[in-house]
């Protein structure tokens, strides 16, 4: 009868960490398929006054807050660093009608944070901000030459797989630890949302397929930037541009 007991109690034992792995490989945000969890950062937050930041849903439900990434100024520079998954926009930071939202991202020094590459870039269409229903748009780059397009309606939707694509357009870093910067665009013009990268387009999609029940509540609202879980990067020219 011990040896039965024992023999539930090392399944129970297996099963739950199994779940916590799986846990951790679930945290992380979208366009990152990993083992690697989400790691706080020190002294975190939003310290730049007029910003407003969100941290993903499955974050939250892994305990991660804001706090656990942080916000700051570094001369004409913004410095991002995760930590969780996160959303950021300014206030007074929104846009309708056609237009574009651009920004440049630069890391430092790649892979600083993680063991494979992580994205960042800019999203639009931000409605419901801070709540269980917000929802946004936003393509990001990574530094190994991907991409990703991806949506929160408020749930994920992906436009372009889950991992994204590669695309010569799409910088690569030199190596670990080596600075790579991308200029990413996101603009609305009629019925088309396109995703711009370095100068060149690298993904184009009719409005009516991005909007609507389970994704964006419309393509007006707030832009800002989002960046996955463990980055640290540098944001410099954030503008909104009417087309």
């Amino acid at each position: 009868m011990k040896t039965r007991y024992k023999i539930i109690i090392g399944c129970v034992a297996v099963l739950l960490i199994a779940l916590f792995l799986a846990r951790k490989r679930f945290v992380g945000g979208a366009g990152s398929s990993t083992v690697e969890g989400s790691r706080a950062v020190t002294d975190g937050g939003v310290k730049v006054p007029g910003w407003n930041g969100k941290v993903d849903a499955a974050e939250e439900k892994a305990g991660m807050t804001l706090n656990d990434a942080r916000l700051i100024q570094e001369g004409d520079a913004l410095h991002v660093t995760t930590g969780p998954a996160t959303t950021y926009w300014m206030s007074t930071a929104t846009a309708s009608g056609d237009f574009t939202v651009k920004a440049t991202f630069t890391e430092p020094k790649y892979m600083n944070l993680n063991s494979h590459a992580h994205p960042y870039g800019v999203f639009i269409g931000g409605n419901d901000m801070r709540t269980s229903k917000q929802s946004e748009l936003y393509c990001a780059a990574f530094g190994n030459g991907k991409f990703i397009v991806r949506g929160f309606g408020p749930t994920p939707f992906r436009m372009n797989g889950l991992l994204g694509d590669h695309n010569d357009a799409v910088h690569k870093a030199p190596g670990k630890g080596q600075a790579v910067t991308q200029d990413i665009a996101l603009s609305v013009r009629a019925n088309r949302v396109t995703c711009s990268i370095n100068g060149s387009v690298v993904a184009s999609y009719d409005k009516a397929v991005l909007t609507g029940d389970g994704k964006l509540k419309s393509t007006d609202g707030y832009y800002g930037l989002r960046f996955a879980h463990n980055t640290d990067v540098l944001v410099s020219g954030l503008a909104m541009s009417k087309n």
